[in-house]
């Protein structure tokens, strides 16, 4: 239905009366205002707006990044379920997984952009090799993984020619054996522990000879083989390395050739029980007369059966690429923030995540990922400093070099 107004009522005569009276009453009252004319202002030219064109913002970069880790999400399903080796990778790859997420959530407080892209290795270096010809992968600005080295090997097989980073975020081994220009190695390989005794026996020590011990199993090589070609290229062939493989602890072959003054050191590259309870053993009757300095393998920061009394009493140093202060700040506010994101205690490998996802992430927020041999970083469990090495990428060569004292390991420099 349409609508249409209604029309006003006619006024009446006596409502025309009354507005005419009011008229009058109005202008009888008004002042007399003679009008005086305005002066005409010259106006001044209008200068032209320029209006700028608009400025187009960049959209913010995001960052593109591929985690690789051993989730064994296969096992997930009632047809072949987790086994206590298994269980354990998925551990691992879920605590660093977490850690490194808290670090990039971290990160985007200072404007930085990423998008986390996950894969599950299964720790199987056939799905390794598979995800290398994942074009998306292939495109990421940083791919982390895989952890484990068979695996790092079929994935890294693939990736040869020149290319972004490729990260070994966990693995211990020396990049030499994955033959790969590509390879970032965050955990310092064995002979980079090697060179680093050497580096402090030779210039704070300056001992004549160093007596090495060993049990006689080829694994030791590994550490000797770097160690002695530092010692060489450190003292200029000044020091002498005196080897041999004690039975049953006797050292009495080395007797007259350590001296009653200066400290003798002893370098002991092993990591078999039986060899060590016996040796370390003997070692500590021997300073009943001669002074001793021992230097161990890496590995022995981890040994339970080993009396830290004994180590002590033998000044006992070992190299160790971790190095985590429980009473530190930043520590006490990564666990709070990590018990509050995934309501659990974070691991070594959490913390480990966390410091990579730190360094990592910021450096592609900066576009800075190709000068990281020039940026160094001290993490929560973990410090960097990388060096380009030739067919091997960069590889970390920050490690601490400690002492037992009172009971407990610190730093010595």
């Amino acid at each position: 239905m349409t609508s249409a107004p209604n029309r006003l009522p006619p006024l009446s005569g006596n409502r025309r009366l009354l507005i005419v009276c009011i008229a009058l009453i109005m202008g009888a009252c008004s002042p007399k205002i003679r009008p005086v004319q305005a002066p005409v202002e010259q106006k001044q030219p209008e200068k032209p707006v320029v209006i700028a064109p608009p400025v187009k913002q960049s959209p913010p970069k995001t960052s593109v990044i591929s985690l690789l880790l051993p989730f064994g999400l296969d096992h997930i399903g009632t047809g072949s379920p987790y086994t206590a080796s298994t269980l354990k990778e998925a551990r691992i790859a879920a605590d660093y997984y977490r850690g490194f997420k808290l670090a990039l959530d971290s990160l985007t407080f200072f404007g930085y952009n990423y998008r986390l892209q996950l894969y599950d290795t299964k720790d199987n270096p056939a799905q390794a090799h598979k995800l290398a010809y994942d074009a998306t992968i292939r495109a990421s600005d940083l791919i982390v993984g895989p952890i484990y080295p068979d695996d790092i090997r079929a994935f890294t097989s693939v990736l040869v020619s020149a290319r972004k980073p490729i990260v070994s975020p966990l693995a211990p081994e020396s990049p030499i054996i994955f033959h790969n220009q590509n390879l970032v190695t965050v955990n310092p390989p064995l002979e980079t522990h090697a060179w680093r005794t050497a580096q402090y026996i030779s210039d704070k020590l300056k001992p004549q000879k160093i007596f090495v011990l060993r049990s006689g199993y080829s694994e030791e090589m590994d550490y000797l083989v770097p160690f002695t070609k530092a010692i060489d290229s450190l003292s200029g062939h000044r020091i002498r390395i005196v080897t041999i493989t004690p039975v049953h602890g006797q050292l009495r072959p080395i007797i007259s050739q350590l001296s009653l003054t200066k400290s003798n050191i002893f370098v002991v590259p092993s990591t078999n029980q039986a060899f060590l309870t016996v040796t370390l053993h003997s070692l500590d009757t021997l300073l009943k007369k001669y002074p001793v300095t021992t230097f161990g393998h890496p590995g022995w920061q981890h040994l339970g059966y080993l009396s830290p009394q004994l180590l002590q009493h033998l000044k006992t140093h070992i190299t160790s690429a971790d190095d985590v202060d429980y009473k530190s700040k930043r520590l006490n506010n990564f666990i709070r923030d990590y018990l509050n994101a995934w309501h659990a205690e974070p691991s070594d490998y959490a913390i480990k995540g966390y410091d990579e996802g730190i360094y990592f992430g910021r450096m592609l927020g900066k576009d800075s990922l190709k000068n990281i041999t020039q940026s160094g970083f001290n993490g929560i469990h973990n410090n960097f400093l990388f060096e380009k090495k030739s067919g091997q990428g960069w590889v970390n060569t920050y490690v601490h070099l400690l002492l037992y004292t009172n009971f407990e390991l610190k730093q010595v420099e």
